[in-house]
């Protein structure tokens, strides 16, 4: 055994971490087409991994966030403004990409009835209220019950005041910061069984054939969140950045859209992307703020299914949709969805917040609601992944281009020191 374990542990190092998620994935789903009712009880693996994320990621983001404002040195650059204009520009774009895929490949939906209890916003400034709400939230209740956004406050808050106390209080909080990261590291390494529990019981419990009634509306929206991913974001990288961005978008997909996928958590994979951009290189006074702040408000995929299913009703019921009333939706949507952390049930509660847009009745827009659901299996997977990785992503271009400019403006002034 204590020969076994060592040459586990060497192999365990050397393949990849995204290797052994593969793998996992593979293993899950032969699982479940061989033994299903395996399968299901594997789903205990699952369960325990992302409840062990969600139980870390509140206390990391407070500590973290704490710790980088607290030990910040007055002088040191950070490019948090640069990464607000990419997430909210990233956003839009989005929603705009998502209104033009649903106009040329138009889908009507089989609308049926649905139990569902929950009730959406009314309004924008419902959405807007309940945000404004949770940035006041007691902090005990904030880590409790996993508010972000209250978390993210207090955080910043007590970090900026925490400046000007003595450097032992400073200390104490960055220890702490990085034990919780180090805890959040070894749950990392779990994540392969994790996703191998993940797979095996989703298949097991849903299998595909719910999923073939929808495949034209899945096409398009996953098919958007592919144009997002692969073509307007290395855009939006490659203008910030000036060369080529696929290299960076490739990784942030790999690292960290394969394990939102499967988890289906911004919040559960804020660790992954803190330890990503540690790997990036990035500076740590930034990504420490940007990823809990992404994880909050840059919500690419929410808004593209906001889109998508709005304007399938839409075309279920035979609305016209002029240029105007589509640019609006693309507002509306990527409003709603900065805020769809603040709505219980996330992007698709928000569903009816835009078919009003249209004067769809409330009972018709739960009915679209409920086809979410239906098709949520792949639609919250897909929407997750490229919500979380797109953090990564815009972190990384922002810290990216600022060194660059750091760099061209040290070597100016060299040259002109020379002459």
């Amino acid at each position: 055994m204590n020969q076994t374990q060592p040459f586990l542990l060497r192999l365990s190092n050397r393949v990849s971490l995204v290797t052994q998620i593969l793998i996992g994935i593979i293993a899950g789903v032969a699982l479940a087409v061989l033994a299903p009712s395996a399968a299901e009880s594997a789903g205990l693996l699952g369960n325990l991994f992302v409840s062990a994320l969600k139980a870390v990621a509140p206390i990391l983001v407070f500590v973290l966030v704490l710790s980088s404002i607290a030990n910040h040195k007055k002088g040191s650059q950070t490019s948090i403004k640069p990464i607000l204009a990419l997430y909210l520009i990233g956003t839009f774009v989005a929603a705009l990409t998502a209104v033009v895929m649903s106009f040329i490949f138009p889908t009507t939906l089989v609308l049926v009835s649905t139990g569902i209890e929950a009730s959406p916003p009314e309004g924008i400034a419902e959405v807007l209220q309940t945000l404004l709400f949770k940035i006041v939230d007691n902090p005990v209740n904030a880590l409790l019950t996993g508010n972000f956004i209250g978390i993210l406050a207090w955080a910043l808050g007590l970090g900026m005041v925490l400046r000007h106390g003595a450097d032992s209080s400073k200390h104490v909080f960055r220890d702490i910061s990085d034990g919780v990261s180090s805890i959040v590291r070894f749950v990392i390494r779990l994540a392969p069984f994790g996703i191998f529990g993940l797979v095996a019981s989703t298949i097991a419990a849903t299998g595909f054939d719910a999923l073939w009634g929808y495949a034209r509306l899945l096409a398009v929206l996953i098919g958007s969140m592919l144009i997002i991913a692969l073509v307007m974001n290395p855009l939006i990288v490659y203008f910030k950045i000036r060369r080529n961005p696929y290299p960076l978008v490739f990784k942030c997909l790999r690292e960290s859209g394969v394990t939102a996928f499967f988890t289906r958590s911004s919040a559960a994979n804020i660790p992954v992307n803190m330890e990503l951009c540690k790997r990036l290189d990035l500076h740590e006074d930034t990504y420490s703020v940007s990823i809990p702040l992404g994880a909050t408000i840059n919500m690419g995929g929410a808004a593209i299914t906001i889109t998508v299913l709005t304007l399938a009703a839409v075309h279920t019921l035979g609305i016209e949709v002029d240029l105007g009333t589509a640019l609006l939706l693309s507002v509306i949507a990527s409003v709603s969805a900065c805020g769809a952390s603040g709505v219980a049930g996330g992007s698709l509660l928000l569903i009816p917040l835009a078919c009003s847009l249209f004067g769809i009745p409330n009972e018709i827009a739960m009915q679209v609601v409920a086809v979410g659901f239906i098709i949520g299996v792949l639609q919250d997977s897909a929407e997750t992944g490229l919500n979380s990785s797109t953090d990564v992503l815009f972190t990384a271009a922002a810290c990216q281009a600022e060194e660059a400019k750091a760099t061209a403006y040290q070597a100016a002034e060299n040259k002109a020191i020379v002459r």
